[in-house]
Parts: C-alpha cells; sequence; structure tokens
C-alpha cells in the first residue's frame, strides 16, 4: 500500500513449509514472522523458555525451576537461532527493532566497554517463516561472504565457511546457557532474554563487576493502539544492594504498539558487584483515551558462567 509510485515488487524467492519438529540448520533463508526482515540463520541453539502464562503441573525432581515471584515456572527447552539480518531491510525495521542490538565486551586493548556487530538477531524458531532462492548472494550482509559459501548441492545450499565454525564453536557455550523468560499483562507479552557478558575490571572505581546484557521484546496481541510510556526497574544484587530504575521509555523511545506493528525489540546492559542478581519490573503503557496501566515484565535472573565457559567473543579476523 506504500509502495512509491514507479516501485515494482521482485520476487526473492519460494515459501517453504515452515518446520512443526526439528530445528532449521545453518544458512536456512529466512523472513521474520513479526519484523518482516530477510534474513539467514547463522547456527541454532537450545534455550530453556520460563513461560509465565503456562500453568506448570507439578514439578518433577530435577527439573529446571524459576521461582521468582508468587509462580513456580518450570523451563522447557526451545530453539533459538542467531542470524544475520539484510542490511536493505535494516532501514525499515529500524523503529521497531534495533538492528545494533547484539553487543560484545571489547578487548582489553580496546578502550570502548562494548561494541556492537550491526545486523545480528536472536530468532524464535516460530519466528521464522522459511524460503529458498537461486540467488547466490540472497542476504546483502558485510559477514555474508565471510561466514557462507554457495553450495548448490546442499540443501539449503549455503554451508559454513571455516570462520563461521571457528565463531560458532566460542560462542555456542555461552549461548547454551541463556534463559528466555515470558509473562503476558493486559495482553501484552514481555519476553526477556538475558546474556552473560563476563567480567570487567574499573581502572577509574577499583572494582571488578560482573556484565550482561538483556534483549525485551514487547509484543501488542490485542487490536487496541497502546504507546509506552515508562519503566521501572528493581535491580538486585547477591552482594546485598536493590536498585530501582525508573525513566520514560527505553532506549530513548516510547514506542507504539499498533495492530499494524504489534511488537517492539531492544536490548540494554546492566552491571553487578556480583556473580549474580535478579531483575524484575513493570512497563508502563498509555491508552488512546489517557488511561495508564501496568505491564509485569518477568522476573529473571542474572547468572555468571558457574563452569567458567568463556564469555562472548566477538569477529577477530
Amino acid at each position: 500500500r506504500n509502495r512509491p509510485e514507479g516501485k515494482v515488487l521482485e520476487t526473492v524467492g519460494v515459501f517453504e513449509a515452515p518446520k512443526q519438529h526439528g530445528k532449521y540448520e545453518t544458512g536456512q533463508l529466512f523472513l521474520h514472522s513479526v519484523f518482516g526482515y530477510r534474513g539467514i540463520v547463522l547456527f541454532p541453539w537450545q534455550a530453556r523458555l520460563y513461560d509465565r502464562d503456562v500453568a506448570s503441573p507439578v514439578t518433577e525432581k530435577g527439573e529446571n525451576v524459576a521461582g521468582h515471584g508468587s509462580k513456580e515456572v518450570k523451563g522447557k527447552t526451545h530453539t533459538y537461532y542467531q542470524v544475520l539480518i539484510d542490511a536493505r531491510d535494516c532501514p525499515h525495521i529500524s523503529q521497531r527493532s534495533q538492528t545494533e542490538a547484539v553487543t560484545f565486551l571489547a578487548n582489553h586493548d580496546d578502550s570502548r566497554a562494548l561494541y556492537a556487530i550491526p545486523g545480528l538477531d536472536y530468532v524464535s524458531h516460530e519466528d521464522i517463516l522459511p524460503y529458498s532462492s537461486t540467488d547466490q548472494v540472497p542476504i546483502q550482509h558485510e559477514l555474508f561472504e565471510r561466514f557462507l559459501m554457495y553450495d548448490q548441492t546442499k540443501v539449503p545450499p549455503f554451508v559454513a565457511r571455516d570462520t563461521l565454525c571457528a565463531w560458532q564453536e566460542k560462542n555456542h557455550p555461552w549461548l547454551e546457557l541463556s534463559d528466555v523468560h515470558r509473562e503476558t499483562t493486559e495482553n501484552i507479552r514481555v519476553t526477556v532474554i538475558p546474556f552473560y557478558m563476563g567480567m570487567r575490571v574499573s581502572q577509574s572505581l577499583g572494582f571488578v563487576f560482573a556484565q550482561w546484557r538483556y534483549c525485551i521484546r514487547l509484543e501488542n496481541l490485542d487490536s487496541e493502539v497502546v504507546q509506552l510510556r515508562e519503566r521501572h526497574w528493581r535491580i538486585f544484587s547477591l552482594s546485598g544492594t536493590l536498585e530501582t530504575v525508573r525513566g520514560r521509555g527505553v532506549v530513548g523511545r516510547e514506542p507504539v504498539l499498533s495492530k499494524e506493528q504489534p511488537a517492539f525489540q531492544y536490548s540494554s546492559h546492566v552491571s553487578l558487584q556480583a556473580s549474580s542478581g535478579h531483575m524484575w519490573g513493570t512497563f508502563r503503557f498509555e491508552r488512546p483515551d489517557g488511561s495508564h496501566f501496568d505491564v509485569r515484565i518477568p522476573p529473571f535472573s542474572l547468572e555468571s558462567n558457574k563452569d567458567e565457559k568463556t564469555p562472548p567473543s566477538g569477529l577477530h579476523w
């Protein structure tokens, strides 16, 4: 409907049937079912999903449980993917999703505390709408040809180069530790994925602190238009401190969630002077009539790597 005059649609591929079981492999092309961008799967990993909207039966001994707050939630295994976003689509989704949300700790010889690799994303299995293409370079991204090569004898016909295999081996153990937390209030669903990023030494303050990144998606499951106005966080550290953070919007924005654009996704960071802690809170939304309501952020743990796995690594050539 909004196509500029004179512009025509081009065929980019042919849809395939979404997988109800199993997982997508490296090289799978897809459209994101929520944000609509073209992407390609780098590799899958298994996360633990704690869905507070699903009633949990009596938990058996040995199962993973998130017992924060009033509910005890049983975690189930769920497939997520590290993917590349087509650079041509990034400008069109920038108001709905950060395209530089995947950050890494810099090397010690780098003065910057964090850096981001543009066009990386974390995608849930149900977000993937798979398609095939005869184009040998169907995705425009600076890392596409460094990570993948075309092989017409394979299905999908894009296979991992050694550089991707090495990066996957380094990052996969860290991704495997991730938990996903989900809760719905007033038809607004909040999904949180926290990632441990490693320890940092503050030369100026003279102490060591642990750092996490957390990715949050807000989804409007109703037809009513709402706007995010405020955030209210509570951050508990194992050192015994409890911090309260209030502010307007998130990452400098106050996104509108409508039937046409029902979701907003962003990433932020938190540091603790302890090896672990918890976070929880609320988002305040405004309705068209000016009334407000609070949406719960599901409580989630901030856990460091107990088995001393290597924290996430960036790209080195």
